[in-house]
């Protein structure tokens, strides 16, 4: 009966509105892991900084970063030997088991790309922000369902496009050749090294 009191009303929920609650549960996850993080500032309890030492996998590594206050991998420029070292090879991993198989399709004129791309600067920058990018986006206990699509969308795309436009940083490249000038410099310009405010 339509009019019984004791039976709970039928609802009709928009479908879209599971979808606003799994992004509503990964931004809580999100917030939560952050402000667990900060919570964390004074030192954090084993199983907290187990947690934080997971959203940093493959970064920083030998607990140096710990005693300058990072608590997440710094933007890779901004690091030096043998922390840089370590993480490049740690991107490298990365960007040829997993990207270069899985989303970069043949080089072209149009979408340019170098096999020496550890050699650029920009390309170091734009794939190791892609990376950590990747290792927050994929965890689903921070992001929830969405977090794939979103590192598609935000990180990946652009990342991707900017890389590999006629514009980009490998356009003196071509397959099989390497343009030499493009070499990471030696050295990291002296106002980026200024951590302390």
């Amino acid at each position: 009966m339509a009019g019984d009191p004791d039976e709970p009303p039928e609802l009709d929920v928009p479908v879209g509105m599971f979808e606003d609650i799994e992004d509503l549960k990964a931004q809580v996850a999100k917030l939560t892991t952050q402000l667990n993080a900060l919570a964390a500032a004074d030192g954090p309890e084993p199983d907290e900084a187990s947690a934080l030492d997971n959203g940093a996998a493959g970064g920083g590594g030998d607990g140096e970063g710990d005693e300058d206050g990072w608590q997440f991998p710094p933007f890779i420029l901004l690091l030096d030997p043998p922390l840089y070292d370590d993480e490049l090879r740690a991107l490298i991993e990365w960007v040829e088991g997993v990207l270069v198989p899985g989303y970069l399709a043949e080089p072209s004129a149009d979408a340019r790309w170098c096999h020496l791309w550890f050699e650029h600067p920009v390309a170091v920058a734009r794939l190791h922000a892609c990376w950590l990018a990747w290792q927050e986006l994929t965890d689903p206990a921070t992001c929830g369902y969405t977090g794939p699509s979103v590192w598609h969308r935000d990180h990946l795309d652009p990342c991707i496009r900017e890389l590999r436009s006629p514009a980009g940083p490998f356009t003196g490249c071509t397959k099989g050749e390497h343009q030499i000038g493009h070499r990471m410099p030696s050295t990291v310009p002296s106002a980026w090294n200024r951590l302390d405010g």
